[in-house]
């Protein structure tokens, strides 16, 4: 009888599980459940709590309804009783983070917080604790604190710490209710599980924690701000757990929830983009994994731990026990065309689309496919949402350069395609330069699946080869073979994930490989693409920041007048 696994990857807009079959990697069932509450920027639920810029919140009974709803879907299309399922591991955005109190229930979902802004989950690209990271960089450095490298030189503003300090400088009242501030990941594993276990891949990547070393000091802490002094004991913990690990059994209570067996094993909570290396079969240094949709990440394993300007850290068993992860990663990739088909495309083109039963990305897809490289005469900055690596700065935004008045959409959609692979290029280039090599390239995701002259284009500007996941849902694959490896050999899983690797990671045939006339000319694009990163991204010019502060300004006070007409 087979035996299954279950993975589900939590997203951005929505929360998938796939039911696995244990030993061969085949996806035997998928169900999707978009967030009730999606991603809320401009409003909280009640219609009225108003948003500032920058801000982006989720609301932690999404991510339970997921699992409600997806789990007995995937077993009821498969007709898999729960018995046969092993094993169970999920996956997250980082750094995602809420406050929850000494109950462990989050704060948004009390009476005195339930309107609160800051009682709600902080998703990753909430962006508006930039002010904290920019303080916290200029203390660390000023300090030489030792830190500060693994991360390339600076800490995001997407991380836990800035969100965290943020909530203390402008909501102290919900700082001092707060008796954990955690990672969505690891509170969904509390609520499966009863123990609330921070895995190492978060605490690593996104909350500054070394292996050997631990948390950043005391002294460090209370340099940023004396009530910080004792923030690792107050609202953190010391206790973290290795990914790869089991974090324990369904719970009674949760089993009845989700549709499982109580008992059935769990996996230590991980990072989408991490989980999803050991899917495409990436055990060893070298191979460079691009997981690819609204944003991207770039995930590489090495021997030794090196400094690389800009990334977004090295974690010593961060992706794979006994090797350095490496991170970095693109803010802005398919949120990148979305903003354009949303925005900037005339109803013509929708037109055009609908006669040819295409949706508008494949239409312009079809259209961009017919220019030949450098004819569209554009270049772009790809910082749309800001720059993750190897700038490290979230106040950074868009460039497009070179349209006329004859310029047309799917000109302009190549030269956004074009502009993330030179981002990507840029980070691969950062990596080689430091002793960190790369020979292989690997990407997974919606748009590796979907979108052939994408990945082609990343070949030619790489000049390398690029190979893509077999599966549609690769993190939430790697999940699944968490979950094989927490219920162990003994119950029909794994003893380790490289054994679960050999047996389950799937690749497609297709290997996209350089048209090495298409990488000469895109090498003098690149050119140019790099003197226009430098210019607007390292001082020399900061036109970007200083429109939005402007911008902020102009704002403020239009919300004065409205405040002053409402009196």
């Amino acid at each position: 009888m087979a035996k299954y696994s279950i993975g589900v990857d939590y997203g951005t807009q929505s929360g998938r599980a796939v039911l696995v079959e244990i030993g061969t990697g085949k996806e035997i069932a998928t169900a999707v459940k978009p967030y009730t509450h999606g991603v809320m920027d401009e409003f909280l639920p009640d219609g009225v709590t108003k948003l500032e810029n920058d801000w982006a919140l989720q609301h932690p009974t999404d991510y339970m309804e997921v699992l409600e709803i997806t789990i007995p879907d995937v077993l009821n299309q498969a007709k898999v009783s729960p018995d046969d399922v092993i094993g169970l591991g999920i996956d997250f955005t980082a750094c995602t983070v809420l406050p929850i109190n000494e109950s462990g229930i989050p704060l948004c979902l009390t009476d005195e917080f339930k309107n609160h802004p800051h009682g709600f989950v902080k998703l990753w690209k909430h962006h508006a604790a930039q002010e904290e990271a920019n303080r916290l960089n200029e203390i660390a450095e000023a300090r030489g604190e030792s830190f500060l490298k693994r991360y390339g030189g600076k800490i995001s503003s997407e991380w836990l710490l800035p969100k965290l300090w943020q909530i203390l400088n402008e909501a102290p009242e919900v700082y001092a209710a707060t008796s954990q501030f955690v990672e969505a990941t690891d509170w969904v594993i509390y609520q499966l599980t009863g123990y609330l276990k921070r895995n190492s891949c978060t605490a690593g990547y996104k909350a500054m924690w070394h292996k050997q070393e631990g948390y950043p000091s005391k002294e460090f802490f209370k340099a940023l701000d004396e009530r910080l002094e004792n923030v690792v004991e107050e609202k953190l913990s010391k206790n973290i757990f290795p990914i790869g690990s089991k974090a324990g059994e369904l719970t009674e209570k949760a089993a009845k929830l989700i549709g499982l067996n109580p008992g059935t094993a769990i996996a230590i909570a991980n990072v989408d983009a991490h989980v999803a290396v050991p899917a495409v079969g990436i055990t060893e240094p070298g191979k460079l994994l691009m997981i690819m949709g609204t944003s991207t990440c770039h995930i590489l394993l090495g021997d030794k731990e090196k400094v690389v300007p800009g990334m977004c850290g090295v974690v010593e068993d961060g992706v794979i026990p006994g090797l350095m992860g490496y991170e970095a990663g693109q803010s802005c990739v398919g949120d990148h065309f979305e903003w354009f088909t949303e925005n900037c495309v005339p109803a013509s083109y929708y037109e055009e689309a609908e006669t040819k039963g295409m949706n508008i990305h494949q239409l312009l897809t079809e259209k961009a496919a017919q220019l030949e490289v450098g004819e569209n005469g554009l270049i772009a900055l790809d910082w749309w949402n800001g720059n993750r690596s190897t700038l490290v700065d979230a106040d950074l935004t868009g460039v497009l350069l070179g349209a006329t008045l004859l310029t047309r959409p799917e000109e302009i959609y190549r030269a956004l395609i074009e502009a993330t692979a030179y981002g990507t290029r840029t980070i691969v280039e950062a990596f080689r330069n430091n002793g960190v090599p790369i020979h292989e390239v690997y990407a997974c995701g919606g748009i590796a699946e979907k979108n052939a002259l994408m990945m082609q284009i990343y070949a030619d500007v790489l000049n390398m080869d690029i190979r893509i996941s077999a599966s549609s849902q690769t993190p939430a694959l790697g999940s699944a073979m968490f979950g094989a490896v927490a219920a162990g050999k003994e119950r029909g899983g794994y003893a380790d994930i490289r054994d679960a690797a050999k047996e389950m990671a799937r690749l497609k045939d297709t290997i996209y490989q350089p048209n090495h006339q298409n990488s000469e000319v895109y090498h003098q694009l690149f050119a140019e693409y790099s003197r226009l990163y430098d210019y607007f991204g390292r001082g020399e010019n900061n036109v970007m920041k200083n429109l939005k502060n402007i911008k902020k300004a102009s704002m403020a006070k239009t919300q004065g007048k409205t405040e002053v007409a409402q009196s």
